[in-house]
């Protein structure tokens, strides 16, 4: 995989960058900058090189509209802030407003084109309608850096046809996100054990199957275990559950037994009288895995589940977690995602190489206010890393090669 050092002299150079900036909002403010903040590494290394940098992302899913809730001002004015520089937002991707705004660039000037998503043919599934487009995009820049790890796993206009081209390579934030990802795949120092959480099992299915070969142990916690416990027999109540997965599962356990992988499931549950949301009373009880009330869901892993997870994690020397543990959002059924990612922070600071899978992972422990820090990497690609896990070959990354 190519990257910055393989482009050459940048000064003066206009360096098309395909960042990653789909953060998440509440109305115009930011509420978890840690996307914007991953992207400063390379836009810096570009702005001291002397190169004019155009960036480019996405937010949301605007389907080809212009949809003004979602355009990038707030990112274009948080970016400004961190850089401590002005961040020109163009009103369009690569129509008059870009050209005329790329045009004005300076040498270490820092211009971000309007959300690219607002161009049907982005994500078009017709390859030559995508590469027209991106060719008018291209037309914008001399050089092109991928750093937006978050989309490598999908072929689009503005990360896949914009390499092929010009002149590409990967950015900092990429090239780390591979270093990280690949030293739990390649060969990890071992025990190597991999916490996966989230709502459904069939999100991960490519992922578990991959692990059972490689992973020492495997820890299921969140929405996706009541179908695991109910492949063991279990009543699993009004918890989530994927009953056409069933078989599947009880597949995963028996070639984990086979493979020598320890399947660790919790031994307790939060269960809670549905869904707390609207007028759902809030009353938490603490219950065995294996004997869920009929009429309770289960929204989280219970204390000797989390204290379980905790040792099986601090005993290992790589950790990949990926998937909160609970309904981390409410506060009464945070404490399993709690408990993992201080288990994490415990298992690095006795030396373990750990990684925070992304998405909601990553979400989890800024909102709970942990030190990223107290972490080996914590990846920016939710949907990516898992792919990346699961052996995939990724579009993103293959046209860098």
């Amino acid at each position: 995989m190519k990257t910055l050092k393989d482009l050459g002299d940048l000064s003066g150079k206009r360096v098309l960058v395909r960042a990653d900036f789909n953060v998440p909002l509440k109305g115009t403010t930011i509420t978890d900058d840690g996307r914007i903040r991953a992207a400063l590494p390379t836009i810096n290394a570009l702005r001291g090189e002397g190169a004019k940098v155009i960036l480019m992302a996405h937010l949301g899913r605007p389907k080809g509209k212009v949809v003004p809730e979602l355009s990038l001002a707030p990112v274009a004015k948080r970016l400004g802030e961190l850089l401590g520089t002005d961040v020109t937002l163009a009103s369009d991707t690569y129509g008059e407003d870009a050209q005329a705004k790329v045009a004005a660039l300076q040498d270490g000037d820092v211009v971000l084109l309007e959300n690219v998503r607002f161009n049907p043919e982005e994500t078009s599934k017709d390859a030559a309608e995508r590469s027209a487009y991106a060719k008018k995009i291209a037309a914008l820049g001399d050089v092109f850096v991928s750093d937006g790890f978050g989309v490598v796993h999908r072929a689009q206009g503005s990360n896949y046809d914009v390499a092929t081209d010009l002149p590409s390579a990967a950015g900092l934030l990429v090239e780390k996100e591979v270093i990280a990802l690949s030293k739990a795949t390649d060969n990890p120092e071992r025990p190597l054990t991999v916490i996966l959480g989230g709502s459904k099992v069939s999100d991960k299915l490519g992922v578990i199957e991959n692990l059972l070969s490689k992973a020492n142990r495997l820890i299921i916690g969140g929405g996706m275990v009541y179908t695991f416990l109910k492949a063991k027999g279990y009543e699993v109540g009004e918890s989530l559950l994927e009953e056409d997965q069933i078989e599947k599962v009880k597949s995963y356990i028996e070639t984990a037994e086979k493979n020598g992988v320890e399947l660790v499931l919790p031994t307790d549950i939060v269960v809670n009288a549905g869904f707390p949301a609207g007028d759902t009373p809030i009353n938490p009880e603490v219950v065995p895995a294996d004997a869920i009330p009929a009429d309770k869901m289960g929204l989280d892993i219970g204390p000797d589940s989390a204290k379980l997870f905790h040792d099986k994690v601090v005993d290992s020397k790589t950790v990949v977690w990926n998937g909160p543990m609970g309904v981390f959002e409410v506060p009464q059924f945070a404490e399993g995602t709690r408990a993992i990612a201080q288990a994490l922070v415990d298992a690095t600071a006795a030396g373990a190489f750990t990684i925070v899978g992304g998405g909601d992972s990553a979400s989890a422990v800024r909102n709970l206010d942990f030190p990223e820090s107290g972490f080996s990497h914590i990846s920016t690609g939710g949907g990516a890393s898992l792919e990346f896990l699961e052996g995939k070959e990724l579009p993103g990354l293959k046209v860098l090669e």
